[in-house]
């Protein structure tokens, strides 16, 4: 370790250590309870009321300058020589902070005026989620959607003329209906899991992949197979054979697997014969073998453990690689179809979803992915449990919720990710779900963590207006709050410093902490890894899944995710190497370190920290905690919970900086939000503790006021301008000076603050 990191680290664990807390100490369950209190305090509140954003020339805070003039100027995103992260074509390196948007299905003016609001608030990335399957005219599948089409062509000219990337995603099996006179499905309740497989669902695909990136784009002149603006292609949303939707299929469409893996298992083993004698003539009720009738296991059978040597575990074993193979063959031949056929250049993502056992599966799922450049996860946070008749896409009055933050639950922070050796890894869609509360420390944790593991891209889901969104109805007419939303004030309104420091590289990247290599029979097997991801959970996707009570632990401490970044090579017989995890990891104090110094997480008391020459902050329940010492920056809030970052804009420490980012972060909820504690049961019978929603509100937001002073070490420093939520100056605010240091009282009913 570096002296100048080592001070850093040791300056800050002394704050840790010497803290005072009020009454003694709290429990963790007791900080949470007094934490949540807030609703009935009744914190001071201002409302969050922006002009529309007019890209005013004398606004103080416009990231656009970030951005390449014209998105894929130099060519074709590709990969670094290591294979590992995203690289221009001219070999500069480009980090991506991104966006999930919807804004592609309104006019052409306001995805322009979208464009331009993302790329003043540091986004270089946007992800087209759409559906490339006509719905209307369903005299054949192999029909596309042309409006859909023509909405992705402006899609890109407008996110093009501002410097943004897009990845697009054109194909989401769960989200599409049979139509009567598609044959396809035949029998099954969906289309979940048959694109790996059928002959003519995946013949359909491909006709709708040419229909979709050949022809010319006529707002930009150019095929999409030929643009270089966007720089992945997935090849579908979360769908698996091995997720908990593989008993879906049904009927013929099951008969269209089986028989291939009938001819799977003949490869393999030569014959019939050879196979019964292998299974030790194992049999699943109702199927012939002899006769070439197989049958598959449920899903569940795979997530339990077995006897490897036994006649089932021999057969489950063959079941999984069968499966993992049939989709990693499918994810290759698109590929090739991809670049022999239709010539796209882009990058390309296989999949994104999870499995019906993240410690037995999650590796043969990241596996069938290889055969493409790039990873892909979708995992969210949500702050525990969200229960009533519409919480998968809707907040309404009677809703029962928990409203803990990541900060007291590293474990479910969605970027703990096993990357895979050689591939750059992203997450599509996630986001801190409301109607969780502590939602300002996510840009923040995504930032720093994201710039320490390596991650490459975290997309934020998702946006449906062009520019902010005050509370309002999740569809449109029914009494509610919108549930997948960002361009709110604790989450857009925090981008900036955030996207700022990620995409300058301000923050250290880690050491690799672990390196595991994996032989693919132990993948078959469903051994278990020395680490793996924990369970995470989807409220549209999982209400049905069985649950596997019989989950064995890693050998390796699951939040070593939170020290370095941690990699994974599948087919190798290599040795593992594991950092000494000890010094990073207290878990007695409840501490956890970066191997780099810079960043400190404190889960008992709900605090992290970040402490780099050009950016430093704090996020989580400070008015406990008192004065906290940075590097270069003294922080005091009376706000029981915050997220305060200070960001050099001229690329100079803030010691040195002539320009200095403040942007504070509090909780925001609709005005005459109101919730009350209560317990219930959920739907496993488990009691929870949490809170009703009595009242979900109304616009405006409203953000608690900031009670926060800062002490910087920066004699240069003159002037202190509050800005408007859109960056605008509207006054200035008296600096306090000595020889060496400036400080202020951040206003009350203000995001931004900047000091030159």
């Amino acid at each position: 370790m570096k002296k100048t990191n080592y001070l850093a680290f040791t300056l800050l664990i002394g704050f840790l250590s010497s803290c005072q807390w009020q009454n003694n100490q709290l429990s963790q369950e007791k900080i949470i309870t007094k934490a949540e209190s807030i609703n009935n305090i009744k914190p001071e509140t201002w409302p969050f009321e922006p002009d529309r954003d007019s890209y005013n020339k004398n606004s103080l805070l416009d990231l656009r300058y970030l951005n390449e003039k014209i998105a894929g100027e130099t060519g074709f995103i590709r990969l670094s020589t290591n294979g590992k992260d995203f690289v221009r074509a001219d070999g500069k390196p480009i980090r991506f902070w991104a966006v999930n948007s919807y804004v592609w299905r309104k006019s052409y003016e306001q995805l322009e005026d979208h464009a331009r609001f993302l790329s003043k608030r540091g986004v270089n990335m946007v992800r087209w989620h759409g559906q490339i399957v006509d719905k209307n005219d369903n005299k054949t599948l192999k029909n596309i959607d042309k409006k859909a089409r023509q909405q992705l062509w402006q899609y890109v000219a407008a996110m093009k003329n501002e410097g943004i990337y897009l990845t697009i995603s054109p194909y989401y099996a769960n989200a599409l209906k049979p139509q009567e006179n598609w044959q396809i499905p035949r029998d099954s309740n969906g289309f979940s899991g048959l694109l790996f497989f059928d002959p003519e669902l995946q013949k359909a695909y491909k006709n709708w992949l040419k229909e979709l990136l050949i022809p010319v784009n006529p707002y930009t002149g150019i095929a999409l197979k030929d643009e270089a603006a966007i720089a992945i292609i997935q090849l579908q949303n979360e769908d698996s054979l091995l997720f908990w939707t593989f008993k879906n299929l049904q009927g013929r469409d099951l008969d269209i697997l089986s028989n291939q893996y009938h001819d799977w298992l003949i490869k393999k083993y030569g014959s019939l014969e050879e196979v019964i004698k292998v299974w030790k003539s194992v049999s699943i009720k109702g199927e012939n073998i002899k006769e070439g009738k197989i049958k598959f296991y449920d899903i569940w059978h795979l997530t339990q453990k077995q006897n490897l040597n036994s006649g089932k575990g021999k057969r489950l074993a063959d079941q999984t690689q069968f499966l993992t193979e049939t989709m990693y063959n499918f994810n290759q031949e698109i590929k090739r179809f991809l670049r022999e056929e239709i010539g796209a250049k882009q990058l390309i993502n296989a999949g994104n979803w999870k499995t019906a056992d993240s410690l037995k599966l999650n590796d043969a799922e990241r596996y069938s992915y290889t055969t493409t450049e790039v990873i892909g996860v979708n995992r969210y946070y949500n702050g525990g449990s969200h229960q009533g008749k519409h919480s998968g896409w809707a907040i309404v009055n009677g809703d029962k919720f928990t409203n803990r933050s990541v900060l007291f639950d590293p474990y479910s922070f969605p970027l703990n990710l096993k990357q895979v050796a050689n591939h750059p890894i992203i997450i599509p869609e996630s986001s801190w779900v409301p109607p969780l509360g502590y939602q300002s420390e996510s840009p923040f944790l995504v930032s720093i963590f994201q710039s320490l593991t390596g991650i490459d891209g975290f997309y934020w889901f998702a946006m449906g207006e062009p520019q902010w969104r005050q509370p309002s109805s999740a569809n449109g007419y029914r009494p509610s709050l919108g549930k997948w939303v960002i361009n709110t004030p604790e989450l857009l309104g925090n981008f900036p410093a955030a996207a700022l420091m990620y995409r300058q590289g301000y923050i250290k990247q880690g050491e690799t902490v672990i390196k595991e290599h994996r032989k693919l029979t132990d993948l078959w097997n469903r051994q278990i890894p020395i680490i793996s991801e924990t369970k995470s959970f989807d409220p549209n996707r999982d209400q049905d899944s069985q649950n596997n009570n019989n989950q064995i632990s890693n050998e390796i401490h699951p939040l070593a995710f939170l020290v370095g970044s941690v990699e994974v090579t599948y087919g190798s017989n290599k040795d593992n190497k594991i950092v000494e995890l000890k010094k990073y990891i207290n878990e007695k104090d409840k501490i956890i370190r970066s191997t780099t110094g810079e960043i400190i997480w404190n889960y008992q008391k709900g605090i992290c920290f970040l402490n780099t020459a050009k950016a430093q902050g704090v996020t989580g329940f400070l008015r406990e905690v008192g004065e906290i010492k940075l590097k270069d920056t003294i922080i005091k809030s009376n706000n029981q919970y915050a997220t305060i970052i200070v960001v050099s804009m001229d690329n100079k420490p803030i010691k040195q900086s002539d320009k200095i980012l403040l942007q504070v972060g509090t909780i925001a909820r609709p005005t005459d939000w109101k919730q009350q504690a209560t317990t219930w049961k959920d739907k496993k019978g488990n009691l929870q503790k949490g809170f009703e929603i009595i009242n979900y509100g109304k616009a405006p937001w409203r953000l608690e006021n900031n009670d926060i002073h800062l002490t910087l070490d920066n004699s240069k420093l003159t002037q202190a301008i509050i800005l408007d939520p859109n960056g605008l100056p509207k006054q200035t605010v008296q600096l306090d000076r000595n020889r060496s240091q400036i400080s202020l009282q951040f206003p009350p009913n203000a995001k931004y603050v900047i000091l030159d």
